[in-house]
């Protein structure tokens, strides 16, 4: 057989390899889609004519052939249901600041809800978690554009490193988007090194033995905080989105305004802000949202 032959049947195979794993993987994970709880906000707060809407963003890509091939071979959630293309991204904010829609501080929220005045029409808070390096090149950019505040919760003991797909920023760089953005930047806590799971896809520190875990570790990432950036941290988020009553009520007694969740609601002046629900932004949740908003 010629090599010119050999090397075009190689090719042949590894293509078909390739197309056979992102339809099984495809396939995998559109069941896992079906059984999973719907990203839109929920019928029962889509009739609500005031209140505060809290985004909840992961990773801002920008297309590339890397990112289409991960996301085609591979059925984890952290590649679809918590990316957002660039692109998107940068219409979402257009949107927003073409209908005139009141982008505040979570500083801003939180005085509104502790006020317990009723709130009057419709807010957005923009946060992120995680903050990997897509937050800092594709998403910052575009809230300074507009001067939307944002705030970013940071794994403080994750900096730097390739997590779930994605590189996470490193202190270095976050003190360079600190200081590019100015007071539109807030900087909250999402644990020092508790952000994975266990065996069983149970968030690791939701375990009972390790709730002093779960305390020395807190102590620790408002230290690393204040080291790195010099920011006293007043917010925090749950990793895979909440915690036990016995953790929450351990942050409640914490120095810290608000506790974001990824329960989907609406916040208003009753919210309790240790439990804050917010919205995954997606392209399963973005119609219901941009309706709201309208």
């Amino acid at each position: 057989m010629k090599r010119r032959t050999r090397q075009g049947l190689l090719i042949a195979l590894v293509l078909t390899l390739v197309f056979s794993l992102g339809w099984t993987y495809q396939r995998q994970a559109s069941k896992q889609h079906q059984t999973e709880e719907s990203y839109a906000l929920p019928a029962r707060f889509k009739h609500m004519k005031n209140g505060i809407m809290v985004f909840c963003y992961h990773r801002v890509l920008k297309h590339s052939v890397p990112t289409e091939i991960a996301q085609t071979l591979s059925n984890n959630s952290q590649l679809h249901e918590f990316n957002v293309p660039a692109d998107e991204f940068a219409a979402q904010m257009a949107f927003l600041k073409k209908h005139h829609v009141n982008v505040i501080s979570a500083t801003t929220m939180t005085r509104m809800v502790q006020s317990h005045r009723p709130i009057t029409g419709k807010y957005v808070v923009l946060t992120f978690d995680d903050i990997d390096r897509s937050v800092i090149d594709n998403a910052i950019p575009v809230m300074r554009h507009y001067n939307f505040p944002f705030t970013t919760f940071i794994i403080t003991g994750n900096t730097g490193m390739y997590r779930e797909g994605s590189q996470m920023a490193t202190w270095k760089e976050i003190k360079a988007a600190q200081d590019d953005a100015g007071e539109l930047m807030t900087l909250g806590l999402h644990t020092h090194n508790l952000h994975h799971l266990t065996a069983k896809m149970q968030p690791v520190f939701l375990q009972p033995h390790y709730y002093g875990k779960f305390q020395r570790d807190f102590a620790k990432s408002v230290q690393e905080l204040k080291d790195h950036t010099g920011v006293t941290a007043t917010s925090f988020a749950y990793p895979y989105g909440g915690g036990t009553a016995q953790i929450n009520n351990f942050l409640a007694q914490q120095d810290l305004n608000w506790v974001a969740t990824l329960d989907s609601g609406i916040v208003t002046s009753d919210t309790n802000l240790n439990e804050t629900p917010r919205l995954i932004v997606n392209h399963e949740s973005w119609p219901s949202i941009r309706n709201w908003l309208k």
